[in-house]
This record gives C-alpha cells, sequence and structure tokens, in this order.
C-alpha cells in the first residue's frame, strides 16, 4: 500500500499552548472559546456552514511522536489497546472534536468547547447532525464503570 499524504486546510488556535491543561475531551472543555483558521484555498468550502450549531473537527495530532499499540489510558490504571482508547500517540495521529460553532467571520471559525493545542493543524471539517450522528450504544468497553464515575461526581459536585 503506498502512503496516503494529507495537507492541512487550516490551523486550529486555542488557548492551550502545550498539552498540559488540555481538557482531554469537548465535554471538559465548556466554554472555552477558539478559533479555526481556514486557509486561502479552502475558504470557498466552508459556505452555509454558519447553518450549524456544532461541527466535526478532524486534526492532526502535531506534537505526538511515535506510538504504542498497547497504552494506559488517563483514565485507568490498566493497559489497554491503543484502539480501544483516545490516546494521542497512535499509529496515524488523527484527533477528532465536536465543538461548537458560534461564528463565521472572515473565513475564522469561532469555536467553543475546544480540547485541542494552538496551533494544531485542521485536515477536515464537517457538519455534526444529531439525526445522523448519535446512535443507542449498547457498551462503552472498559469506560462503563469511568463514565458512571465521572457522571456521579458531576452531579456531586452540582448539588453538593
Amino acid at each position: 500500500m503506498e502512503g496516503i499524504n494529507y495537507k492541512p486546510i487550516g490551523i486550529i488556535h486555542s488557548p492551550f499552548t502545550s498539552p498540559k491543561g488540555v481538557p482531554i475531551q469537548p465535554s471538559g472543555a465548556k466554554g472555552i472559546k477558539g478559533t479555526v483558521e481556514i486557509a486561502p484555498a479552502y475558504r470557498a468550502g466552508i459556505k452555509d456552514l454558519e447553518g450549524f450549531s456544532h461541527i466535526i473537527l478532524l486534526y492532526h495530532f502535531h506534537l505526538s511522536r511515535g506510538f504504542s499499540l498497547e497504552v494506559k489510558p488517563f483514565m485507568d490504571d490498566v493497559v489497554r489497546g491503543v484502539f480501544a482508547t483516545r490516546a494521542p500517540k497512535r499509529p496515524n495521529p488523527i484527533g477528532l472534536s465536536v465543538v461548537r460553532l458560534t461564528k463565521v467571520e472572515n473565513f475564522a471559525l469561532h469555536i467553543e468547547n475546544v480540547d485541542v493545542i494552538d496551533g494544531t493543524p485542521l485536515l477536515d471539517i464537517k457538519p455534526y447532525i444529531p439525526s445522523a450522528d448519535v446512535h443507542n450504544v449498547e457498551r462503552t468497553g472498559w469506560l462503563t464503570d469511568k463514565l458512571s464515575e465521572m457522571r456521579k461526581k458531576k452531579a456531586d459536585n452540582r448539588f453538593g
């Protein structure tokens, strides 16, 4: 198989200058604002995007070096297969985030709930469509107990 080459279509800007302190998911980045600067050659492609409240950003983990097929996830003490995690050190370091689109202005996308490092190369944008993108999920693998713990902590903090 031949190599696959991607060209960035833009750059994601955020308040995060290094991996330290970046939320591990957009749900942990509530209210954190950023922008997406679209490269001139791709600006026509954002036509009609402002009609969507949320978008999917696909990007390159540009600071990730090397990978391991087994990793210890942030929320766990057990070594897991990399494809059963969202770890950034992957054979193809591609990230995905669903963010809120608040405004399109001068070929810049103003976004919220950003969990990405400043300067991250953007590979693609897709509109988030709840009726197409949300599924009834029966299993969440090893994360089932961890997600329950997170929900409980969140509820305790909200009411405690």
